[in-house]
């Protein structure tokens, strides 16, 4: 039974020392816009590929439109 008092005290040490002495400060980086990527970086290749990628989503979605409204029109 002596040592449940040990157990106790070294149980509440370690967790009061897990504890925040303050919260951290707000972020404000985020409130402001993200600075374009160079033109020549590690990477300008992924950003073009991606950029590619919107434009024929783009596209594709454009014509699916055209398409579901040629077979609105055609009556079906």
């Amino acid at each position: 039974m002596k040592i449940l008092p040990i157990v106790l005290t070294i149980a509440c040490v370690g967790l009061s020392a897990c504890g925040a002495d303050a919260p951290p400060p707000p972020k404000q980086a985020a409130a402001q816009p993200a600075q374009p990527l160079p033109d020549s970086n590690v990477f300008s290749t992924d950003v073009k590929a991606l950029q590619k990628a919107k434009d024929v989503q783009k596209t594709v979605d454009e014509q699916k439109k055209a398409q579901e409204k040629a077979i609105q029109d055609s009556g079906g």
